[in-house]
């Protein structure tokens, strides 16, 4: 286990945590969170041991393997699938070792290498890279591409896959959904609640964290904090937490005031004189209080626009795309309408991007018509309006060119808004984080006062307090909105209607978040399906076999796979008497008062019962699944 106590961690003279104390369990999922800056990087550079803790202590197992994401990589010409195989180092480590052996012909060392490659499933890596590759938005010809063939964004997703497939210990995942659409978002979920071993992760997408993670570990006002629960039960037990420190902070100012005004009165009185100077004691010795607070440092909101048209904008009969040769979508017809709130789902490179940049003009279409209203402002935030972003300026001085009318002192209010208080607002631009010059676009945006956003990706880099901010501006704004995002927290905050763009179209999509990852699992069955029956085609068109003869054959084949379908059964209740077993058990460990000095018996019991029960289930899923396989191998020949 990770063991925190009175850890102190600083950066120069600044405190980032102090005495602070906490557990984190083999097994666990922890969500860590807190405002930008507060120390979660620093903590985890911690947890790696490339930063040594201050004070107090921070231990972690020795023997365990930790993974995290590299942040850059190297332009190299090796194939993406090779360069995902090298997360796993030991089978690395073993490879190496058994071409050593073969060319010194010693069969001994050989065939011991050979086996060890099979104990670490060795043998299954290069497909396991490929799932994770595919589940990440990789197309299979692009497996064998180069490395140095991907742009920025995609090498990160390939450093994401090295990570995922090493088999750690302790994965340490800082921010992983920044460069994934929500597409590979929605199976990197289902990826990380089946991962076995401790997961500490840095998110600052809300329904992610409640889908994955089981504690909130928080570090506030220079202290972390663990929460037991997903981000939503955290929000709860802090706002109760707050509500309790509040009440005490106001009932210790009450007896400040009542102590305070005896002393003042009676001090100077002989026959008080005594009285007096027991309360100024009284009064030395109450605990330090701070006021509790939740406000966030973020608080703005789109002006209404003076004019507004309708409708504002509109595409009809339109191609998109970059060239006759390079056409993305064909027969684009959509409408915006003053309200119109449209989100845009797909899969990666579907067109959802060209979309929005031949709404705003910035792409000309290739056919078809852009109707645009006269006055309309668009409000147009990408990766290109950050780079747009003058680099030599400062903050304050990008919204006076923005808004030459502006005085300093409204230009430092309009700032503020966006957490560019006092001196930050003098900070120049390319000594910007991320996030911060995301917060500067978005500042910039609102003074134009559009009457349409067009938002591609707006979250990436933000922090959880400025994505609410937004999530409350959007909901407020009166104009129309078409929205790209993988946080499906602000698509369902502020999205009234979808459109899936695939397969060269753009269309309605009648229905929620959960209904599109229900229609991209049903897609890739569909996908399946359909490849599997392309390569039967053939076959089945040479071999005509008579209605009577093929029922038939089918009653023979479903009488032969009757007893391994009696299995099935049996595994299958078996399989499900486990898993209720085991959530029970895991349930319980994940109670603190389990880890205490007089349950030590019981949490004996527990972990043994688990680690009995973990291989026993593990072993009747995998029959389960290789008696279906079977079975279906016979029904369908």
């Amino acid at each position: 286990m990770i063991f925190a106590s009175e850890m102190g961690l600083y950066r120069g003279v600044k405190t980032l945590i102090k005495s602070s104390s906490f557990t984190v369990h083999p097994g666990h999922k922890v969500g860590l969170v807190g405002a930008n800056g507060c120390g979660k990087s620093s903590l985890f550079a911690s947890l790696l041991g490339e930063l040594q803790i201050d004070s107090g202590s921070l231990e972690i197992p020795r023997n365990w393997k930790i993974a995290t994401v590299k942040q850059e990589t190297p332009a190299l010409t090796q194939s993406a699938l090779d360069y995902v195989i090298d997360g796993d180092t030991e089978y690395r480590l073993l490879e190496q070792k058994l071409e050593q052996a073969r060319a010194n012909n010693n069969g001994s060392e050989e065939a011991h290498l050979l086996n060890q490659i099979d104990v670490i499933q060795g043998y299954s890596l290069p497909a396991r890279a490929g799932e994770l590759l595919h589940g990440l938005g990789f197309m299979q010809a692009q497996l064998s591409d180069s490395v140095s063939s991907f742009s920025g964004g995609w090498r990160m997703r390939l450093n994401l896959a090295q990570a995922l497939i090493s088999r750690a210990d302790l994965l340490l995942l800082d921010e992983p959904t920044n460069h994934l659409d929500l597409d590979a978002v929605l199976w990197l979920q289902r990826w990380l609640k089946r991962f076995e071993g401790t997961l500490v992760l840095i998110s600052h997408d809300r329904d992610f964290l409640d889908d994955v993670i089981g504690q909130i570990l928080h570090i506030e006002h220079q202290h972390a904090k663990m929460y037991n629960g997903n981000y939503s039960a955290f929000e709860r037990q802090r706002a109760e937490h707050l509500a309790q420190q509040d009440a005490m902070y106001q009932k210790q100012q009450r007896e400040v005031k009542h102590l305070t005004s005896f002393v003042d009165r009676f001090r100077a009185k002989a026959t008080k004189a005594k009285q007096a100077q027991s309360r100024l004691k009284r009064l030395q010795k109450l605990p330090d209080l701070m006021p509790a607070h939740v406000d966030s440092q973020f608080s703005f909101q789109f002006e209404n626009p003076e004019y507004m048209p309708y409708p504002l904008l509109s595409l009809e009969h339109s191609d998109c795309g970059y060239s006759e040769q390079a056409k993305i979508l064909t027969d684009v017809k959509i409408n915006l309408v003053p309200g119109s709130r449209i989100g845009l789902l797909g899969r990666n490179g579907a067109g959802k991007s060209t979309l929005i940049k031949s709404l705003a003009g910035d792409l000309a279409l290739l056919q078809g018509t852009r109707f645009c209203a006269q006055e309309l402002t668009i409000g147009y935030f990408s990766q290109h309006q950050l780079e747009q972003l003058r680099t030599d300026e400062t903050a304050l001085n990008q919204i006076l060119l923005a808004k030459p009318e502006y005085t300093e002192l409204q230009a430092r209010n309009h700032l503020g808004r966006f957490g560019f208080s006092g001196d930050q607002a003098l900070n120049v631009i390319h000594t910007m984080s991320g996030g911060e010059k995301a917060r500067l676009v978005l500042a910039l945006i609102v003074l134009e006062k559009p009457q349409l956003l067009l938002l591609d990706e707006p979250t990436n880099h933000l922090d959880l307090e400025m994505r609410q901010a937004l999530v409350l501006a959007l909901q407020e704004f009166s104009g129309a909105i078409i929205l790209i995002a993988h946080d499906r927290y602000l698509l369902e905050s502020c999205v009234d209607e979808f459109y899936i763009v695939g397969n060269g179209r753009v269309e309605e999509f009648d229905g929620d978040i959960d209904d599109y990852q229900k229609w991209l699992s049903d897609e890739n069955k569909a996908a399946k399906s359909k490849s599997k029956a392309d390569g039967q085609s053939e076959r089945q068109g040479k071999e005509k076999v008579d209605k009577k003869e093929q029922r038939k054959q089918q009653a023979e084949l479903r009488q032969k796979a009757a007893p391994m379908r009696k299995k099935t059964q049996k595994l299958e209740q078996q399989v499900e008497k486990w898993q209720q077993q085991l959530e029970e058990i895991e349930s319980q460990l994940a109670l603190p008062e389990t880890y205490e000095a007089e349950n030590k018996a019981k949490l004996n019991e527990l972990m043994q019962q688990q680690a009995k029960i973990k291989p026993q289930l593990e072993e009747a899923e995998e029959q389960w699944m290789e008696l279906e396989e079977q079975i279906e191998e016979i029904i369908n020949g």
